[in-house]
């Protein structure tokens, strides 16, 4: 019971915009929406950005410019909903490039839209967090990459031997509080820099100070 008063409670501070053609099935979906608790703002027709603060859109794909509202959704948190009227191989298209996170066919019956809502809603947040993931991989594997670069320009500009290099990063970020790989990205760039100036660096060279 808990666990279904929690998604009820969330589903209730939902802000929730339909882009739909003012009918009856238009009507529908923002009665019941209202009707679950939801904030709910109709718009049509399509606009040119998203209410601000809006966390899932109904779209009724067969109504609109499929590459505008691409444009529109493009950057955005927020959980797709489409609503269409065929199930037609151009409809199925237009159902993946805006990415829906659930679908619903016309004509809309009040039954099935909660249950739809809430996936849709949780099919976002696990997308979320699986692109946070990445993201935070694709960074490790970066500072990954500048740390190796960095121990072979030190080993090979300066002569020093790969531990020795690595223990040099990693005590000039503890001892300037930063990250190894930001470190390490300065002695890339002032390499890189001096390369450029048709300058090189020596064994005497001072590691670049932030």
């Amino acid at each position: 019971m808990k666990g279904a008063r929690r998604i009820l409670d969330e589903l209730r501070r939902a802000r929730v915009q339909v882009i739909h053609p003012r009918d009856e099935d238009g009507q529908l979906l923002i009665g019941h929406l209202k009707r679950l608790g939801c904030e709910v703002q109709g718009t049509w027709p399509p606009p040119a950005a998203l209410t601000e603060g809006a966390d899932t859109v109904f779209i009724s794909v067969d109504d609109v410019d499929v590459p505008a509202m691409i444009q529109l959704l493009e950057g955005q948190d927020v959980a797709v909903f489409a609503v269409v009227t065929y199930e037609s191989p151009t409809t199925l298209q237009s159902i993946f490039d805006v990415n829906a996170h659930g679908v619903m066919s016309k004509p809309l019956r009040p039954l099935g839209i909660l249950t739809q809502f809430t996936l849709a809603r949780y099919r976002r947040r696990a997308e979320g967090r699986l692109n946070s993931k990445v993201r935070k991989l694709e960074e490790t594997l970066k500072g990954r990459r500048l740390v190796d670069k960095a121990v072979r320009l030190l080993v090979d500009v300066q002569g020093m031997s790969e531990d020795d290099a690595y223990n040099l990063l990693r005590e000039q970020a503890t001892t300037e509080r930063v990250t190894m790989s930001s470190i390490a990205e300065d002695i890339v760039t002032a390499h890189e820099t001096m390369a450029r100036l048709g300058l090189r660096g020596g064994r005497d060279s001072e590691l670049p100070k932030k």
